[in-house]
């Protein structure tokens, strides 16, 4: 079972995601799961890449051999704590970005990522659009989101979830952004079920660090070897790859 979220963004979360919302969501003690992470979306990037709610940078710390790497959050706290892990590596820049459809970068990007970001928008496609203007013309946009709104929980409420995708509904989204869905798939099948097990049907407020340790030490290497070979129908997340028009 793995911890779905690195950063709320939705600023009408308000201090909640800012505190809270982040301590309830972060990435440390699951390396295997965030290398997988990273090798599900490393094919799609460029490279020059814009990362949106990248919280403390975890995802980032471990993605190299970019020319420029973007890192972005909407809490001043966490940008500055970016600016001192990144300060080795000259092509790495954090800002602090916000979804409100007036910040563009002025040098457009390659690629886009935002790694469980989009459930905590409630006018999803609109947050696309607005993205997108920071993307070079045919640029790709990776969006990593929560899987299947019947695992949907109390987590889910606790940290600012709108709602959980579906292949369907990601493809929906991006395509009202008018962007072309080019892999839209859920990923981490087993973890669906322990995601069901603990946080749905157990009714848990958050995932146990315990179990998350365990499930990330056992059955995400399991998990990485049956979804190299086996579609899977389900999963406790949804990868899809979108690309702006030329």
């Amino acid at each position: 079972m793995t911890c779905d979220d690195q950063s709320p963004v939705d600023q009408g979360q308000g201090a909640f995601t800012a505190a809270t919302g982040r301590a309830l969501e972060n990435d440390r003690g699951k390396p295997r799961y965030m290398a997988y992470q990273r090798e599900l979306i490393r094919p799609h990037c460029g490279r020059t890449v814009l990362e949106v709610g990248a919280g403390t940078g975890e995802f980032a710390d471990g993605f190299t051999g970019t020319d420029r790497y973007v890192v972005t959050d909407v809490d001043p706290g966490a940008v500055s704590h970016m600016k001192e892990r990144f300060q080795h590596r000259p092509e790495v820049e954090a800002m602090q970005f916000d979804l409100d459809g007036q910040q563009v970068l002025d040098d457009p990007v390659e690629s886009l990522i935002a790694i469980n970001v989009l459930e905590h928008v409630e006018e999803d496609a609109a947050a696309l659009r607005s993205l997108s203007e920071s993307l070079r013309p045919g640029g790709s946009v990776i969006l990593f989101v929560p899987g299947y709104q019947r695992l949907y929980g109390e987590f889910d409420r606790k940290v600012g979830h709108f709602r959980r995708y579906t292949p369907s509904t990601v493809s929906a989204a991006a395509r009202e952004a008018e962007l072309r869905v080019e892999v839209a798939r859920p990923v981490n099948f087993v973890g669906a079920f322990a995601w069901w097990a603990a946080v749905r049907k157990g009714g848990a407020g958050a995932p146990n660090p315990r179990l998350v340790s365990v499930y990330d030490r056992f059955l995400v290497p399991v998990t990485r070897r049956i979804e190299k070979h086996v579609r899977v129908p389900f999963g406790q997340s949804v990868l899809c790859v979108a690309r702006k028009a030329r």
